[in-house]
């Protein structure tokens, strides 16, 4: 079936009247919006979990919509073919049309025993157990390492784990361990190690990332698929380097079983692997249907995870995940958490006009979220294109930034409050990692968190008017300094519990948020040649570098570039520090 695109739907321009009388007619501000108890009741979706009885209770009725915004907007996805689009991701059929790939990030989650081939005849079962195979492999490689079964070099037990890789290698993996370091569970079983992301191929996170740590009880995770991208690649020889060193300091000198012992491999690149001097047995395989951004649930996340967190914790995360994978392909759109996150993106950013958002988790566990969705959304729908390549008539993606609150609140809260506007997600806990109560204080510092929590979207919604301050007896020159127009759109999610399960569910609803609107706007949200220019450029400045401080005087001078990064060239080059 032939889809339309939005912008040539009715509703479309339904929408657009719409947003047009919500930005000129008072009577639709949010302070009144959110005064009609009926519409309010009308504008929450719960999603719970039979087993255990947790839930997540999405209330977006501080956003700037009413019932018959929604339904326009219900009826949009249907004239795009969202469900259809979104039936054809779960199948498994190539909807990365440009790289001509599917999109299976959910298949990584399906437990043993799913039975995909109900979805996919053809390659269902084949590509659920390529992903229990190795699933199985990296349960088995940790058990080893973290039993000691595994040893270093030296014979010293590995507690130390280097995972080296950029972008999703490493945003991704990085949110999930600081979300489970003061879990319960997960902190008990990461007693005595240390999982460390080497990303950036700045010298300063090299040093920050090995400073302290024992080459002899150090493993380290290659994380790379094609084992080719520069900045991985050149901080896997320079921490090669730093452990082949470091174990000859100790009596070590064996290259080749130093390798073989502390090094292994997230990569697909089998042959380079083995150049690199990696054990093929020791190399954890992924697949052209991951996308990087999308990989934390493959072995680039789960591997070094499992190393830190155990297996049976990255089981529960993984299952949280698919726990929101079936939620998201099965639930009504009205119901749907994820669509219903993805169909206000929409509606914020095409219609509203807001180009900014921000992720506003009250759990300090959560402070590297944000930095991930960052990437999943932006790296996502930052497109120019539709995906049949005509150049798009509106925006497509937001600028996503955010704190974990309070921190936030010390720090951008003011532009939000009497700035721009800019759509906000509040995400809080019924239950705290690490619940404090001190005696004669009159709330726990959990709920000292929760309360700013519950406060900030009313605060935005409502705002302050002068015949508030006027009432107050706030004297006439302060005045309009502390009027807050309100009218500032937000959705509060409240969930049980920032668990492993409860971090796998968080993870899931982001990624399919972000598919939504992409399918919606009739984008390719699973390519990224944005990225590729960049890229290409750095190899041309790379071998000026090379050539000016290496060969000789013939090939020193700067050349080919343009006056102004020449210049700038130039005087990195005379800077001889």
């Amino acid at each position: 079936m032939i889809s339309l695109k939005c912008n040539e739907t009715p509703q479309f321009l339904a929408l657009q009247s719409a947003a047009e009388q919500i930005k000129s007619d008072d009577k639709l501000h949010l302070k009144n919006l959110c005064s009609d108890a009926a519409r309010c009741a009308g504008l929450v979706a719960t999603h719970s979990n039979a087993e255990d009885g947790r839930k997540i209770i999405l209330d977006y009725s501080r956003q700037q919509v009413t019932g018959e915004i929604m339904e326009l907007l219900f009826d949009l996805a249907d004239k795009v073919g969202f469900v259809d689009k979104r039936n054809d991701m779960r199948c498994g059929a190539k909807i990365n049309s440009t790289e001509g790939r599917s999109v299976l990030h959910h298949a990584l989650r399906m437990p043993k025993g799913y039975d995909f081939s109900l979805r996919n005849p053809e390659e269902g079962k084949k590509i659920l157990d390529e992903v229990h195979n190795v699933r199985d492999k990296i349960e088995a490689f940790t058990r080893r390492v973290r039993s000691g079964e595994h040893k270093g070099a030296t014979g010293k037990q590995l507690k130390n784990i280097i995972a080296i890789g950029i972008g999703g290698s490493q945003l991704g993996p990085e949110f999930v361990s600081e979300a489970l370091r003061a879990d319960a569970k997960a902190s008990e079983a990461a007693k005595g190690r240390k999982l460390c992301f080497l990303a950036n191929v700045d010298p300063i996170d090299f040093s920050i990332c090995t400073s302290g740590m024992d080459p002899a009880e150090t493993l380290i995770i290659i994380i790379s698929k094609t084992f080719t991208t520069a900045e991985t690649m050149l901080n896997a020889r320079t921490t090669k380097k730093w452990l082949l060193d470091g174990l000859a300091a100790q009596g070590v000198f064996d290259a080749d079983e130093i390798v073989k012992k502390h090094i292994v491999a997230v990569s697909t690149a089998r042959e380079k692997v083995i150049a690199f001097g990696i054990d093929p047995a020791n190399m954890f395989g992924f697949w052209d249907w991951v996308g990087g951004r999308f990989s934390v649930c493959s072995a680039v996340g789960i591997l070094p995870l499992s190393l830190q967190y155990s297996y049976e914790v990255m089981c529960d995360f993984l299952n949280g995940a698919h726990n929101m994978d079936e939620h998201f392909f099965d639930a009504p759109l009205r119901e749907n958490i994820p669509v219903l996150l993805g169909l206000l993106g929409v509606w914020n950013s095409s219609f509203m006009g807001y180009s900014c958002r921000a992720l506003l988790p009250y759990s300090q566990a959560l402070k590297r979220f944000p930095a991930h969705i960052q990437q999943v959304d932006m790296e996502s729908n930052g497109k120019r294109v539709a995906i049949d390549g005509t150049v798009l008539p509106f925006q497509a993606g937001e600028v996503d930034f955010g704190e974990p609150g309070t921190n936030g609140q010390h720090s951008f809260y003011q532009l939000m409050h009497q700035g721009r506007v800019v759509p906000a997600d509040f995400i809080g806990f019924m239950e705290s990692q690490t619940p404090i109560e001190l005696a004669g204080e009159d709330v726990s510092n959990h709920d000292e968190l929760m309360s700013n929590f519950f406060a900030q979207p009313d605060a935005l919604a409502y705002g302050k008017s002068l015949s508030d301050l006027i009432g107050e007896g706030e004297p006439e020159a302060i005045r309009p300094h502390k009027v807050f127009g309100g009218n500032r759109p937000s959705s509060s999610m409240l969930m049980t519990k920032l668990d492993a399960f409860g971090v796998g569910q968080l993870l899931a609803i982001y990624e399919h948020r972000t598919a939504v609107q992409g399918f919606i706007w009739s984008i390719n949200s699973f390519d990224q040649y944005g990225v590729e220019l960049g890229k290409i450029l750095a190899n041309k400045v790379r071998k000026q570098l090379h050539d000016s401080r290496k060969l000789s005087d013939d090939f020193k001078k700067v050349q080919g570039f343009n006056s102004s990064t020449s210049c700038l060239l130039e005087t990195y080059l005379s800077h001889s520090k």
